[in-house]
């Protein structure tokens, strides 16, 4: 497998976090994804053409994939906030599966195999363009995902404190939005910041874990095996552990 991102620069990084290309050759792949608080817009080229796009709901579970010889990805790698101001609709109902979109979905069948790059240009284009052209955006959901990602992980209270918006009212936003607790998502955040020090060997980061047993217990919550399974990555079975090492 070969496998490369680029980041989302300027305003725009408040809802996409990369855009990403994956290829198989003449192996199929089985991978495991875990949950990491984003979702995917996904396009596949099958020996050379366009076969079909997806854009995936969030992930609070592992899910296995199959991705046949021959197959070329490129993909969006969306925040939440993406949901209310670049698709203008709730995700929660694509949680933990995903639906096709139409090949044609914001001109993707334009785009061959080997246009990686001009695929991140003019979705960019595309998309601040369309984020110039949008009412104004609530900056309680700016701050809150701001603090988030940027692993500035805080506890739900906290955080509703630093956002001036009540914690009742935020997860009866995520549960519309989304389907899940603003806690599960905090929780999916924490382990996701994790799995760059577990690749590496670091059995228990320092990610505001209370101690090491509530550490696997989390993350054997959101990824169905342990600290120790995931740094052996047999068979380059998690995706997200071999490509922290690209970023």
């Amino acid at each position: 497998m070969r496998y490369r991102e680029i980041a989302a620069k300027g305003f725009l990084t408040n809802f996409i976090q990369s855009f990403w290309e994956y290829e198989t050759f003449d192996t199929e792949v089985e991978h495991t994804i875990i949950p990491d608080g984003y979702f995917d817009l996904i396009a596949a080229f099958e020996d050379g053409i366009l076969s079909r796009v997806n854009l995936t709901g969030v992930w609070t579970k592992p899910i296995n994939v199959s991705i046949p010889t021959s197959t070329k990805l490129f993909a969006i790698r969306f925040k939440l906030l993406a949901t209310e101001y670049l698709f203008q609709h709730e995700i929660r109902s694509l949680l933990n599966t995903r639906k096709n979109l139409p090949l044609q979905f914001w001109n993707i069948d334009e785009y061959q195999r080997n246009d990686f790059e001009r695929f991140t240009l003019e979705i960019t284009n595309r998309l601040e363009y369309s984020i110039k052209h949008l009412k104004e955006i609530d900056n309680r959901k700016l701050k809150l995902f701001d603090l988030v990602y940027n692993k500035q992980i805080l506890s739900v209270d906290e955080l509703a404190d630093k956002v001036f918006w009540s914690s009742r009212q935020i997860n009866r936003y995520f549960n519309s939005q989304f389907g899940f607790s603003l806690k599960t998502f905090l929780n999916i955040v924490r382990c996701n910041a994790s799995y760059h020090e577990i690749a590496k060997g670091n059995l228990f980061p320092d990610n505001n874990f209370f101690d090491q047993s509530h550490f696997i217990k989390e993350i054997r919550k959101f990824t169905g095996t342990t600290p120790r399974e995931l740094f052996k990555n047999q068979n380059v079975r998690f995706l997200q552990l071999t490509t922290k090492s690209y970023r």
